[in-house]
């Protein structure tokens, strides 16, 4: 998991001279607070796989879910290099976070249990989960916790003064 502080760039070539880095504490945030997100991961063939999802930010790290049978599942037992994106559709403000990493399935029931909390306190009863069996269950079965802890994150500032911000993770 991604515990300590990264190391945080601005990029002055797709940055207004005036643009500061984002620090970390405001993007991270963003990513606890953000209700949706895209996740592009790769097909077997080598075809990219793009569809939105909800996610939750715990231990330093985003958590999603996907029924073992979905494409997203399938594409992750492949290979684990995702990318999720979250931001506005707006092009004048707000920031625009894209985080890149690697999809670690998380199948301990204790573990799972802090983003199955988190899953209902964020987006209401609806997204109660029971934990068993190394998953959670919801309705149409089963449904298998994947953690991303970030590698490489990018904030795409919007407005006066537009900025990118990079922070690197050890």
């Amino acid at each position: 998991m991604a515990t300590d502080e990264p190391q945080t760039r601005l990029d002055p070539r797709y940055s207004d001279p005036q643009a500061t880095a984002t620090p970390w504490s405001e993007a991270e945030a963003q990513l606890r607070e953000a209700e949706l997100f895209w996740i592009s991961t790769v097909r077997p063939d080598g075809r990219p796989h793009v569809t939105p999802l909800p996610a939750v930010w715990a231990d330093g790290a985003l958590h999603f879910c996907t029924g073992p049978e979905e494409r997203k599942a399938k594409n992750l037992a492949a290979s684990p290099h995702v990318v999720l994106t979250t931001g506005s559709n707006s092009w004048n403000k707000g920031c625009d976070l894209v985080v890149e990493g690697e999809a670690v399935r998380v199948s301990e029931d204790g573990r799972l249990r802090e983003p199955a909390a988190a899953w209902e306190a964020k987006y209401g009863s609806f997204w109660h989960f029971e934990v068993r069996d190394g998953a959670f269950h919801h309705g149409g079965g089963p449904a298998f916790v994947f953690s991303v802890a970030p590698r490489t994150v990018f904030g795409f500032g919007k407005g006066e003064p537009f900025s990118q911000t990079r922070w690197r993770f050890e």
